[in-house]
Formats: structure tokens, sequence, C-alpha cells
């Protein structure tokens, strides 16, 4: 792991205070009550040192856990948009579900890639632009949710689970919901009441 600057920092600073003790031990200047006080800063700083080195790492462990799952659902949404059908599927684990926007639209991964491989077969896919995306959760589990745009559907919202699996995030469980707008859901909804007819 790279050396951040908050160790650099820290080790700059102590070496300050060791050379400062140093030369007030040499020139016996140390008197009880200078003693005293410079016991106080070490111990002070000797505490924020260990804190910095201790929590430090934990925070870029979790910075680096975003980051890759960050990776993964982009990296996903860049295979719908260029119709890569192999890597966008390598993304799910083998029991993954997947929620489509129509109530119909329960698959298991399978069923997935039987819908998927004619949209993917000419190169193109589909896409989505992320707006926005919150994740939640620690471990090896977190789950997401993501404000996503597409050209015929409007803002849409995706949400999910992905699970941590020999050191690679897979995701295991994904949904696709169009938003509608409170103004117009009424609407929307007796439309869709209708179809359900048909």
């Amino acid at each position: 792991m790279s050396i951040d600057g908050g160790y650099l920092v820290s080790l700059f600073y102590l070496l300050i205070l060791e050379n400062f003790i140093s030369k007030k031990m040499k020139e016996n200047q140390t008197t009880k009550k200078v003693k005293q006080f410079v016991s106080l800063e070490v111990l002070i700083y000797l505490g924020l040192v260990i804190l910095v080195l201790v929590l430090r790492p934990l925070e870029v462990k979790a910075d680096d856990q975003h980051v890759a799952i960050d990776a993964l659902l982009d990296g996903l949404h860049q295979d719908a948009h260029e119709g890569n059908f192999e890597s966008y599927f390598a993304r799910y684990t083998s029991d993954a579900i997947f929620l489509g926007t129509d109530k119909t639209e329960r698959w298991t991964i399978d069923e997935f890639k039987a819908y998927a491989k004619p949209a993917f077969a000419d190169g193109n896919g589909w896409t989505y632009s992320v707006v926005e995306r919150n994740w939640e959760g620690d471990g090896d589990i977190r789950w997401f949710d993501e404000i996503l745009f597409n050209e015929k559907l409007g803002h849409c919202r995706g949400t999910g689970v992905v699970k941590l699996i020999n050191n690679e995030w897979k995701i295991v469980h994904y949904a696709l919901t169009m938003l509608v707008p409170n103004a117009i859901a009424a609407e929307v909804g007796a439309q869709t009441q209708e179809a359900d007819k048909q």
C-alpha cells in the first residue's frame, strides 16, 4: 500500500518534536516544569499519531471498496451501452436476480440473458446514464440505489445488492424502476391499469 499524506505529515511532526526534546536535553534546560510540559506534549502527540496510523488505513480501505464497487456498476452500464454481452453478465453472480420495469420481469440470470441477447446482438444494448448513486452497508455485502436517465423512459431508479466473492465484487440483485413525477402519477397509474386489462 502506498504511503499517503497523513502518514508523512505525522512522521514529519514527530521528527520535529524529537529534535526539540533532544536540544532541550543537551542544553540542560529541562527543568521539572519543562519536563512536565514536554511529557504532556509527547503524550498528546503520540496519541494523535496512533489515531492517524490506526484510522487512516481503515478510511483508505473503505474508499477503495467504494471505488471498486462504483467501477463494477459503471462498467455494467458501459457494457450495456456497447453491447458487451459476456462482460456485462460476468458482473453478476450465477444466481443473481434482475427485476425489469414490467411487473412480469423477474428474471434469473439465465432468463435475463435470453431477454438481453437479441438487444446485444447488434452491438448496441441499452443506454442508461448515471445521475447519482448512494451506497449503504459494510463488510462483504453492500446495497445501493442510483438514479439513471434513459432517452426513452426518462429518469429511472436502479437498486441492488453486491457481494464480495473471492476478492471480486459481483451483483446479486438488481431492480430497475421508472420514476413517475407525482403530478402525473394518477394519470400514469390509470394508463397502467388499462394496459393490464389488455
